[in-house]
């Protein structure tokens, strides 16, 4: 389809519009991290580092890094075997009900997040009588990080298809063989792309956490909702926020890298 010079012009303008509005609130959080006026006057009056090292040195700060880090870890590691092990019986095998199940594995990340976090809050403490903890927050985590990383594995199974893994038991191979020596190599770019994606889902989730974690468990997200409106607090709150956009924009640039990577396939 060709377009004329003005359309082509109306839709770089328009596209350009659409970028400045969804970053140009992140832009200004990074200056205000730098801004040395408390209030956040506009332009910054100064430049300074002292949020950055109060930042550091916040005990809330670092123990919420490290509560996310666990629980986006332990949750990317469930989805990564639990994804993969779905994503191969429904590619692999036929069955009744087979699209249904398959409905049901992504239903997950299609379902608002306040929903879910109801739903879980309830099994938890009304049906299975759990204390909520970081525990619940994992497992709840991954009931849509599996989505992910199922669905890459699923993707790059279709696009190989089973020839290779036929062959491999025409020669005699067993299936843990066939699937170290063949499906496993052919899948280290979609379950790698799949778990960075996971974990970048996990470590910036809010709404499902708040209705998962105890009453001791306060994750990065959390941590920031809960110090956004305190005077004293705020200046520090955009240099952690900062550090999660870094977290978030680093695994996902690769898991896009590797998603279009065509010659792992080859």
């Amino acid at each position: 389809m060709t377009l004329s010079p003005n359309v082509r012009r109306l839709l770089a303008v328009l596209s350009g519009l659409v970028l400045v509005v969804m970053y140009a609130p992140l832009l200004l959080v990074v200056i205000n991290s730098f801004n040395e006026s408390q209030s956040f006057t506009w332009p910054p009056s100064g430049l300074t580092l002292d949020w950055w090292v109060r930042a550091f040195h916040s005990d809330g700060a670092r123990s919420a890094v490290v509560t996310s880090v666990q629980a986006a870890a332990a949750a990317t590691v469930i989805a990564l075997v639990l994804g993969t092990l779905m994503a191969l019986a429904l590619q692999r095998y036929r069955f009744f009900g087979k699209n249904s199940v398959n409905l049901l594995v992504i239903l997950p990340i299609a379902l608002p997040g306040i929903v879910t976090g109801i739903a879980l809050n309830n099994a938890f403490r009304g049906i299975l009588g759990l204390q909520l903890s970081i525990l619940t927050v994992i497992i709840a985590h991954a009931t849509f990080c599996i989505v992910t990383v199922f669905n890459n594995v699923q993707a790059r199974l279709r696009r190989v298809g089973g020839n290779l893994e036929e062959a491999s038991a025409d020669l005699g191979a067993g299936m843990w063989t066939t699937f170290r020596l063949v499906t496993f190599p052919q899948l280290r770019s979609p379950l790698l792309a799949g778990g960075l994606l996971a974990f970048a889902l996990s470590f910036d989730e809010i709404i499902v956490t708040t209705f998962t974690a105890g009453a001791g468990v306060k994750t990065l997200p959390i941590w920031i909702l809960e110090n956004l409106f305190r005077p004293n607090q705020a200046p520090i709150v955009n240099v952690v926020a900062v550090v999660l956009i870094l977290v978030s924009i680093v695994p996902i640039w690769f898991a896009q890298k590797l998603s279009g990577d065509t010659e792992a396939l080859r």
